[in-house]
């Protein structure tokens, strides 16, 4: 697996800024402000295929037109967050290690069968699975004035 993250040091990178932006931000009014943003923007059925791509313009507008579809998922995925940080009773149960490996497994077995990486894969959510503790902890102090 060191191999794996070492060759995909800068996908992981990029992973990691595009996810830093929702790190801090992310609340019910930031998810609202997605998904009406994502109403707003062209769909991305308007893009053309993979398979139909001629140039780097088109495969561009494609994989522009995919990321803001999933800023609009992870800003749905970081307002669960903000549930958890509002249910969890204890700041000790918000790093939950037992969850985390699920999660990672749950996408490994999901990458498998899409044909997907799966070692990849789960590098890019390993990342995200800790930018959410991270942001579920700084929600869970902030509505705590801890």
């Amino acid at each position: 697996a060191g191999h794996l993250l070492h060759r995909n040091a800068g996908s992981i990178a990029k992973a990691r800024l595009w996810l830093h932006w929702a790190d801090m931000s992310t609340s019910r009014s930031t998810l609202s402000r997605a998904l009406s943003k994502r109403a707003a923007m062209p769909e991305a059925n308007q893009t053309i295929s993979p398979e139909k791509c001629a140039n780097m313009t088109e495969v561009r507008a494609g994989v522009d037109a995919l990321d803001r579809e999933l800023v609009t998922l992870l800003a749905r995925r970081f307002a669960y967050m903000d549930a958890a940080a509002r249910i969890k009773a204890d700041r000790a149960l918000v790093r939950d290690e037992d969850r985390k490996a699920q999660v990672l497994d749950n996408v490994a077995r999901e990458a498998a069968a899409a044909g997907l990486n799966p070692d990849r894969l789960c590098a890019v959510w390993d990342v995200l699975v800790e930018q959410s503790i991270a942001h579920e902890l700084a929600q869970w102090d902030q509505s705590r004035n801890a």
